[in-house]
């Protein structure tokens, strides 16, 4: 899939078949969407084109207005955005900055500027719910009529829903921050995942635990930075680590703002996940991981995060917490066992 930071570049193609959203978390609703974009594309020999948006306008919005509870909850990076968009067979993406000036076109100029001039729409596909323009004027009989105008075809998707639940970003940010993960992978048709870079901390997990003074055997930990103040999700969790052995390396995860750290943090004020690893790799050393992409899978909410009044405490509390991520790795083994078992009678 090719990516690109707004339109006017050589390479975008100069006609395609479109759909325009945030696509926040990529869920089975979107990935319902892109399926049918895919189809029209490939019957009118276009290649297929997703139009989101960077921040989020809401964000913008929250920072302009300075009401930050206007923003919504992120629930994925855009790093992992364009992976499943990619991973649904979308051809290119533009990532188109949301800013003052995109905010005040009138929903005419955002047609004839941005789909028109720009994209060489031929086919648009939207949501049942979508608006666009300045103050969100613009609706789909504005779009199907332009449609008419221009020469371009233009459809609406209804509302996807599984088992009568209307599946939406709305849902999954709130079986997120409830900690109902099952619930948030029925609805994205996949673990909740985050992904990124390996970087630097203050490495001090590895000297908590450690088997003796100076050693730097105990709790090591592979941070990833959220880029977003907001993450739909925080708290621990028991996590299944990709990109570092050739099988899933279990772990247990805390995602947010590490309240137990002060201000001598290096990550300080930034939604980081620390991830440790149960079985620490022993090819990758004690710097080894720095710098390579892994994904984290969020597979169960341990707990929300705590504030330790010690390292001690704190010591003591990732402790427990690598114990009972055990417990639920060897019952969801012993589950899958009990299935296996039950499917062969």
């Amino acid at each position: 899939m090719q990516v690109f930071r707004g339109f006017r570049h050589p390479g975008v193609a100069p006609a395609c078949a479109l759909t325009i959203g945030n696509f926040d978390g990529v869920h089975r609703g979107h990935q319902a969407m892109l399926a049918l974009l895919q189809t029209e594309a490939r019957h009118r020999g276009l290649p297929s084109c997703v139009l989101t948006f960077e921040p989020h306008p809401r964000d913008y919005f929250a920072a302009v207005t300075k009401k930050p509870d206007l923003a919504p909850a992120r629930i994925g990076t855009l790093r992992d955005k364009l992976t499943e968009l990619a991973a649904c067979g979308v051809a290119q993406t533009i990532v188109l900055p949301f800013d003052g000036r995109l905010a005040s076109q009138s929903p005419e100029q955002f047609i004839q500027n941005v789909l028109i001039d720009g994209l060489g729409a031929r086919y648009v596909l939207v949501g049942d719910d979508f608006r666009f323009g300045a103050r969100r004027a613009g609706d789909y009989a504005m779009l199907d009529a332009a449609g008419d105008a221009h020469g371009f075809d233009v459809a609406r998707m209804n509302s996807y829903e599984v088992h009568g639940l209307r599946v939406s970003s709305s849902a999954v940010r709130e079986a997120l921050a409830e900690g109902r993960m099952a619930d948030a992978q029925h609805l994205l048709g996949r673990p909740y995942t985050i992904s990124g870079h390996v970087v630097h901390g203050r490495k001090l997990g590895r000297a908590l635990g450690a088997s003796a003074p100076g050693k730097d055997d105990g709790f090591r930990t592979l941070n990833l930075r959220f880029k977003h103040w907001k993450p739909a999700a925080s708290g621990i969790f028991a996590v299944l680590v990709h990109g570092l052995a050739d099988q899933p390396l279990p772990g247990v995860a805390n995602l947010g703002v590490r309240p137990s750290l002060d201000a001598n943090d290096v990550n300080a004020g930034r939604v980081l996940l620390e991830t440790h690893c149960l079985e620490w790799p022993s090819h990758l050393g004690a710097e080894g991981a720095y710098g390579k992409i892994v994904r984290v899978e969020l597979l169960h909410k341990l707990h929300d995060e705590l504030r330790y009044t010690s390292l001690e405490a704190l010591t003591a509390g990732i402790a427990k917490d690598g114990r009972d991520a055990r417990a639920f790795f060897a019952s969801t083994h012993a589950e899958t066992h009990r299935q296996t078992t039950r499917d062969r009678i």
